[in-house]
């Protein structure tokens, strides 16, 4: 709401896999840990889908909707789903703002242990057991620049296991985190106006992917907040809302 007060038509979707959007059944449960140890050693994987795809999946919403252009935001994959649009459809984008996201380069400083447990640990099946869970999760991720909202983060939580639990989407989502390309090389040719947001405090996706985002696009505003971890604490949507406002406008 706070981004359509600003004027803004806002379009909010489900990737495919997850929510309520088309599930791919049929790709089977991705060996995540195997696939991770394969691009340490430097070798290729074959996910069962790209974030290439997912990326092409937007623009096909966008040309559903009759949209031509728009100002695209994303938040960690979605930070690298916005930047693939705007490599590989530039003329649909008008302004990119990527969140707590990454180049895809390997050699940046990686997620903290606990941080990867969050992603690799099964999550529960039973309802309850789930929500309790989440919220020790959310916990872990959330950074200690602000105070974790224990209540928002359970009733967040039971919202998300009664519209779709299903996690075998998230694990072939992973699949395609891991096999995205190095995109440092590629990122210099957006030249559309580019806000990158991180927090200073982030254990899954250190702040130096972000840094390395916006010293890699060309005339790219770095918004670094101290204390956010991989999280949107409510106290930050004020300054996270003028910013994205502010650089749709140049």
């Amino acid at each position: 709401m706070m981004l359509v007060d600003k004027g803004f038509y806002v379009i909010r979707f489900d990737n495919r896999d997850v929510g309520l959007s088309t599930k791919f059944e049929e790709a089977g449960v991705p060996n995540i840990m195997k696939e991770i140890m394969a691009r340490q050693q430097g070798e290729l994987t074959s996910p069962p889908y790209t974030v290439e795809d997912m990326a092409d999946d937007a623009v096909g919403l966008l040309d559903t909707l009759n949209i031509k252009k728009a100002h695209i935001c994303g938040a960690s994959m979605g930070g690298m789903i916005v930047q693939i649009i705007a490599l590989r459809h530039p003329t649909r984008v008008l302004s990119l703002t990527s969140i707590m996201s990454t180049t895809g380069n390997p050699n940046l400083p990686q997620a903290k242990p606990e941080a990867m447990q969050v992603l690799l640990k099964p999550a529960p099946t039973e309802r309850e057991a789930y929500i309790e869970e989440t919220v020790k999760r959310r916990r872990i991720l959330y950074g200690s620049g602000f105070p974790y909202p224990e209540d928002d983060a359970r009733e967040f939580a039971a919202i998300t296991y009664d519209r779709s639990f299903y996690p075998q989407g998230m694990v072939r989502q992973l699949s395609a985190i891991v096999g995205t390309e190095n995109r440092v090389s590629k990122l210099g040719s957006i030249k559309v106006p580019t806000l990158v947001i991180h927090g200073g405090d982030d254990p899954l996706v250190p702040v130096e992917g972000g840094k390395e985002t916006a010293e890699c696009i060309p005339g790219a505003e770095l918004v670094i907040i101290e204390g956010m971890g991989h999280s949107l604490p409510p106290e930050t949507w004020p300054q996270i809302v003028n910013a994205i406002a502010k650089n749709a406008k140049k």
